[in-house]
């Protein structure tokens, strides 16, 4: 494809041929080579070299008053190293995207999007940003579809609401619990729980800002949203300190009410920034102790254009997400959530019309609520102290010509935590070409 790309590229140079206009389709391809020095992101490193192949299409339709759109990219990986230990040594994912954008008039507009992603890497079944459930790979063609629409109305100059719902779906294949009595009461947390059990769930959330304009600069919002989370996996995940009584999935069902205020500005022509604060309540209501909690929302980001095509971002996020611990304390509560803290930037830079740089780099905090954890988390009995989450990516991509680019870059992310078998580290290094139509 690449070497047929280039060849389109030099017919076109022609004076004697027209391009033709933007296309309502595209399609694109990518080759590399990569290193992965711990494809398991396992405690004891396992290196291998290997291939990727990642095509992808997409469709956009531009209308005088909608924008659709939908892209599919499709990985395919293969493992030198699990080839020769006689493993299955490919990996496959699937990413599908949709948006919509449609302004019924001048004062109505509603925004859809909806992300499905199949596969077995942390950031493709999470895409929302802050804690990830998983933090680490997990076998399997596990599934994370994230769906947001909002309806934006401009009521006066001044004020406008924007009305929004979302829903996020999770399946993991990884299923069937296993606890057989340990025989000992003050040790409970005997057995294993599965993925599904602990993570397989329906989260709905709806919610309403209310927006005041006092400058095409500046603009306040105040805001309430309503978030259910309902846990379907449908087994037990935990035991309680009994010895006898199991736990089931359906312990960790909760209502989270949050309300938050906020500050839109744009400084100056190349300077934005915005900052929302407020505070979550949530009702475990299934569970037996720590039912009710408050924990503290944030959600703070800058954004700065140095020079044409070169920009920074940095932020920090604040709030509550689903966790793969369950542990019990002595009192027979559990593990409800996880209260992650994070911190990013990015800094892409472009050296001259062709060449493009970028680094991504991320710190995520996460300490655990209920089941004796410390930290953070409630009740006694020692637990875990907080996960420690560190991510770094760095990318530098050449535009050949039209249709042709190559690229190089390097992946790290480490996740340090005193729960047995979590803790990883682990360096990605990587090449390829890429041919786009």
């Amino acid at each position: 494809m690449a070497v047929g790309a280039a060849g389109l590229q030099s017919a076109l140079a022609d004076d004697s041929i027209t391009p033709a206009a933007p296309k309502v389709w595209s399609v694109s391809a990518t080759l590399r080579g990569f290193y992965d020095d711990n494809y398991s992101t396992a405690n004891t490193k396992k290196g291998s070299w290997g291939v990727e192949l990642s095509p992808s299409a997409s469709i956009n339709a531009s209308l005088p008053q909608t924008d659709l759109g939908l892209r599919y990219t499709y990985g395919l990986y293969w493992y030198k190293e699990r080839q020769d230990l006689n493993q299955n040594a490919l990996d496959q994912s699937h990413q599908l995207d949709l948006w919509l954008d449609h302004a019924f008039n001048e004062r109505w507009k509603v925004n859809v999007t909806d992300t499905l992603g199949v596969g077995q890497e942390p950031e493709l079944i999470n895409t929302t940003g802050g804690g990830n459930p998983v933090p680490f790979r997990v076998d399997g063609d596990n599934i994370g579809n994230h769906f947001n629409i909002a309806l934006d109305t401009q009521w006066t100059r001044q004020f406008s609401t924007s009305l929004h719902y979302g829903n996020d779906f999770y399946d993991y294949q990884n299923s069937g619990a296993h606890f057989t009595p340990s025989g000992d009461p003050a040790n409970p947390n005997f057995g294993s729980a599965s993925l599904a059990g602990l993570l397989n769930q329906d989260n709905q959330n709806a919610g309403l800002d209310l927006q005041w304009h006092f400058n095409p600069e500046t603009m306040a919002f105040i805001g309430y949203t309503l978030d259910w989370i309902d846990y379907i996996g449908g087994e037990q995940i935990a035991v309680k300190p009994d010895d006898v009584t199991p736990i089931y999935s359906k312990y960790r069902d909760a209502l989270t009410q949050q309300v938050h205020v906020g500050l839109q500005h744009q400084f100056t022509g190349n300077l934005s920034g915005s900052a929302s604060v407020g505070a979550e309540y949530t009702d475990s209501y299934n569970a037996s102790e720590g039912k009710d909690s408050w924990s503290p929302y944030a959600n703070v980001s800058l954004n700065y254009t140095y020079l044409p095509g070169s920009y920074v971002q940095v932020g920090f996020s604040q709030g509550i997400n689903s966790t793969y611990v369950a542990q019990v304390d002595s009192n027979g509560g559990l593990t409800q959530y996880q209260e992650s803290s994070t911190l990013y930037g990015s800094i892409n830079h472009r050296f001259t019309e062709k060449l493009l740089g970028s680094v991504v780099a991320q710190y995520i905090y996460s300490s655990f609520h209920g089941g004796g954890g410390s930290g953070g988390a409630t009740g006694g009995g020692g637990g875990y102290s907080p996960d420690a989450q560190y991510g770094l990516g760095v990318n530098l991509s050449y535009q050949i010509n039209r249709f042709l680019s190559t690229d190089i870059g390097y992946n790290y992310d480490k996740l340090r935590s005193d729960i047995a078998g979590s803790a990883f580290e682990r360096n990605r290094y990587y090449i390829g070409v890429t041919a786009s139509y």
